[in-house]
């Protein structure tokens, strides 16, 4: 092969991986605002790369298309077995899967997600939302899928080790679930102290406070994240999410979700599905 070639076939693969690249981006910036299906549109044709596997698997997860993010989520973790988060989204699949299924395939379905779970854990026990989910299937499961509070407990240390603020939270659901509420109410509070000024934790001690019949403490919290994050979107959900549960301040919960659905919501908010939900309950 002559220089010449040699030069014009680096060119050619250059062009290809950049094009890749670029499909890529295009994809990841739809994907991060909630433009699923312009997403998936943007990788048709490209090489099933990790990248693209993975972005894919996503989409068609939040797309509620759970099938098929096992399907894509099992061709990534056979590309790339050592990867733990890879591995923690394929239990997050089979999860969905579980709870959409019937009652014949979902113990099924729920195993499959605690393997996943287990094995993300293993791969990398630092990945904060590896461990997390693994805990709440512990604490949820029953012993028969192989759940238990015990199990969730020997999580403690490791949640501890990765996310300090986690592990306060962790022990405040176990806390409630064992109806010890001063100690859950106690860890809240800490777990809102360990990371100052983080309003997801302070909107977690929110919603404590509200399942507990404590609606204007809770309100209380609501409104001291307002002052720190006025336009946190968790906190505006939330709130209304709320006011709905308890029937109180109909015409607010209204106001705070039309706040919501106004904003750019990514990935990590509650569906825009699930705002529109709340609307109707309130003849929206």
């Amino acid at each position: 092969m002559n220089m010449r070639m040699r030069i014009g076939l680096v060119a050619a693969v250059l062009a290809v991986a950049w094009g890749q690249g670029a499909a890529v981006e295009q994809a990841e910036r739809m994907f991060r605002k909630t433009d699923y299906p312009g997403a998936l549109g943007a990788l048709k044709g490209q090489p099933r790369t990790p990248p693209v596997l993975f972005l894919e698997g996503r989409c068609l997860y939040y797309l509620a298309d759970y099938k098929g993010a096992v399907e894509t989520f099992e061709k990534l973790t056979a590309a790339e077995p050592r990867n733990g988060p890879y591995m923690n989204w394929l239990g997050k699949a089979w999860g969905r899967r579980a709870e959409s299924a019937n009652v014949f395939q979902a113990p099924g379905y729920a195993s499959r997600a605690r393997e996943a779970f287990e094995e993300a854990v293993a791969l990398d026990a630092t990945h904060k939302d590896s461990l997390e989910d693994l805990f709440q299937y512990y604490l949820a499961a029953p012993g028969m899928l192989g759940g238990g509070a015990d199990k969730a407990q020997r999580l403690l240390p490791l949640i501890q080790k990765a996310d300090p603020a986690g592990y306060h939270t962790a022990l405040a659901q176990i806390a409630e679930k064992t109806r010890d509420y001063q100690a859950a109410e106690s860890h809240l509070k800490q777990a809102s102290m360990a990371v100052p000024r983080a309003a997801g934790k302070m909107v977690d001690l929110a919603r404590f406070l509200a399942r507990r019949g404590r609606v204007k403490e809770a309100e209380a919290v609501f409104g001291e994240v307002a002052k720190v994050a006025p336009a946190d979107r968790a906190r505006l959900y939330a709130q209304a999410e709320v006011y709905i549960e308890t029937k109180t301040k109909q015409a607010e919960a209204r106001k705070l979700l039309a706040q919501y659905l106004a904003m750019p919501l990514t990935p990590d908010d509650p569906p825009r599905g699930d705002a529109e939900k709340l609307l109707k309950k309130l003849g929206g």
